[in-house]
C-alpha cells in the first residue's frame, strides 16, 4: 500500500502515486471496512417508559435500531433479565414511578464488552413477554416488555343473576365503560397536543359517576388508569363481569381538520361473521356461554346456528341502544353522521353483549379539541350517553333485573325494617314511603309494599 496514505479521516480517500490495481483493491478493502463498521455500530436505548395497570406492567424501550434480545426470569429474589446484543444505554432512565408496578428497581450494566444487560427487580413473580415494534408516526423502534402479575386472578365466570344481588333479590343492570387507548397507545392527538387517551378516560369517569347514581344500574370500568389494555382483553373483562352493555369511548381524528361531530358505531355483519369463525375454530371457546347456552356439547352445525342467532340479536340490540345514545348526543352538539354506523371494530365483537363505540368528537378539529378538554363539556357528553342508556333500558330491561321489575311487591315478615327493605331493593326509604303512602317507618307483618322503580 502506498506510503503517503497515512490515516483515514473519512470514507472518502485521496491516493497519490498509487498504481491503478492497488487503488481499486484498496478502495474495495476500505469500503468493506466501512460496511462492517456500520453494521457493528451499537444500537442505543434512548429512553425507557413504563405504565402500571392492575394486572400487568408494560415497559417500552425506545431504541435506535432493532436489537437481538433475550428475556428470562431469575428467582430468589425475583428478577427479569433483559439482554440486548450490541447495544448501549444512552442515559440512565428518569422519572419512572415504581410505586404501583410489580417492578421495584431497574438496573443496567455492560456485558461481554458490547452487550447491554438490564435487570428488573420485582415485588412478586411475573410472566414476562417481549416483542419488537416498528416505527410509527409517533415513535421509532421499540422493544416492549410486558410483565403479567401472577397474583392477579380473573373474575370467576358466574351467572348474571348472581352478580351484585342477594338471594331472591333482583340484580342491577351492569354497564361496562371502556376508555379507549391508554399507556403507550395515546390514540389521536389534537393541534394543541391533547391526547385522546386522557380525554376519553375523563369522560368515562364522568359516566361512571352518573351510572352509579342510577337506580338499578352498576358501572364497571374496563380501564381505570393510564396503561395499555389489548382490545380483546377489554372485551374479555366485560364478559367476565357479565356486562349487559359495553360502551367504548373514543375521540376521532382526520387529516382534514374541518371534520367534526360525534358518531356512534356498532359491529358490522361482516365483522360478526369473521368473529364467529374464530370462536368456532378455537376449542377453548366451546365451553363459553352464548346467551346462557353451552356450546361444548353441540355439533358444529348447531353451534354455528346458535352463535349466529346470538350475534344477530346482539347487533340488533346494539343498534337500538346506539340510536338512543346518538339522539342524545345530537342534543348537545353536531353529529358527524345522523345514523348509527357499522364497522368491524375488534372491541365490539363480543357475541352476547350489546356493544357500542362512541366517537365523542374530532380531536383533530381545533374547536372540538377545545371542547373535549373542557370538564363541563365532558360531563355533557357523559350525561348524553347516560340518558341514551337510560332510555334504552327503560324499554329493554333484562329479565331478573330491578329495571324489569316495575310494580314488584314485597310481603313484610317478622323482623324486617323499612331501611333493610330499601337496602335490599336499592331504593330510598323516602321512595318506599311515598309509593306506599306511609306516614312513618312502622311496618306490620303481612303488610304488602310496592317496590318503586326509580
Amino acid at each position: 500500500m502506498c506510503s503517503d496514505v497515512r490515516k483515514i479521516e473519512s470514507t472518502t480517500m485521496l491516493f497519490s502515486g498509487c498504481k491503478p490495481g492497488w487503488t481499486v483493491f484498496t478502495l474495495f478493502l476500505l469500503s468493506m471496512a466501512v460496511m462492517l463498521s456500520a453494521g457493528a455500530q451499537a444500537a442505543t436505548v434512548d429512553d425507557v417508559r413504563m405504565w402500571a395497570g392492575p394486572e400487568s406492567t408494560r415497559l417500552v424501550f425506545d431504541i435506535s435500531d432493532p436489537v437481538e434480545h433475550s428475556v428470562f426470569m431469575l428467582r430468589s429474589p425475583n428478577r427479569v433479565v433483559i439482554d440486548l446484543k450490541n447495544a448501549r444505554l444512552r442515559q440512565a432512565p428518569r422519572g419512572l414511578d415504581f410505586s404501583k408496578s410489580v417492578v421495584s428497581k431497574l438496573r443496567s450494566a455492560r456485558r461481554n464488552h458490547n452487550d447491554l444487560r438490564m435487570v428488573l427487580d420485582l415485588k412478586s413473580k411475573v410472566r414476562p413477554k417481549s416483542f419488537l415494534l416498528k416505527p410509527t408516526k409517533q415513535y421509532g423502534h421499540r422493544l416492549v416488555i410486558d410483565l403479567s402479575d401472577t397474583r392477579v386472578k380473573s373474575v370467576p365466570r358466574v351467572a348474571r343473576d348472581s352478580i351484585n344481588s342477594s338471594k331472591g333479590a333482583p340484580r342491577d343492570v351492569i354497564i361496562a365503560i371502556d376508555a379507549g387507548h391508554g399507556g403507550d397507545d395515546p390514540g389521536a392527538s389534537g393541534p394543541r397536543g391533547t391526547r385522546e387517551k386522557h380525554v376519553v378516560l375523563a369522560i368515562a369517569r364522568q359516566l361512571e359517576r352518573l351510572i352509579k347514581k342510577e337506580p338499578g344500574m352498576r358501572p364497571v370500568m374496563i380501564r381505570t388508569g393510564d396503561y395499555y389494555l389489548g382490545l380483546r382483553k377489554r372485551m374479555q373483562k366485560a364478559r367476565e363481569m357479565r356486562a349487559d352493555l359495553f360502551i367504548s369511548i373514543h375521540a376521532d381524528a382526520f387529516r382534514n381538520e374541518r371534520a367534526s361531530g360525534s358518531s356512534v358505531y356498532v359491529l358490522s355483519q361482516n365483522g360478526a361473521t369473521s368473529e364467529a369463525a374464530q370462536w368456532l375454530a378455537k376449542s377453548e371457546n366451546n365451553a363459553d356461554l352464548i346467551g346462557g347456552v353451552s356450546l361444548d356439547d353441540k355439533d358444529d352445525l348447531l353451534r354455528s346456528v346458535l352463535l349466529d342467532l346470538s350475534q344477530n340479536a346482539t347487533i340488533a340490540a346494539s343498534l337500538d341502544v346506539g340510536s338512543s345514545v346518538l339522539r342524545e348526543l345530537g342534543g348537545i352538539g353536531k353529529l358527524h353522521k345522523k345514523r348509527v354506523e357499522q364497522a368491524g371494530f375488534a372491541v365490539l365483537k363480543s357475541p352476547d353483549i350489546p356493544s357500542i363505540l362512541v366517537e365523542t368528537g374530532y380531536i383533530s378539529n381545533k374547536r372540538e379539541e377545545r371542547k373535549l378538554r373542557d370538564k363541563a363539556y365532558q360531563r355533557k357528553l357523559a350525561v348524553a350517553i347516560r340518558n341514551g342508556v337510560r332510555r334504552y333500558f327503560a324499554q329493554n330491561a333484562p329479565p331478573g333485573t330491578r329495571l324489569a321489575m316495575g310494580g314488584q311487591k314485597h310481603v313484610i315478615r317478622r323482623g324486617e325494617t323499612l331501611s333493610g327493605i330499601a337496602q335490599r331493593y336499592r331504593v330510598t326509604q323516602v321512595a318506599l314511603r311515598n309509593v306506599n303512602s306511609l306516614s312513618n317507618n312502622r311496618l306490620k307483618i303481612g303488610q304488602v309494599l310496592r317496590i318503586p322503580v326509580l
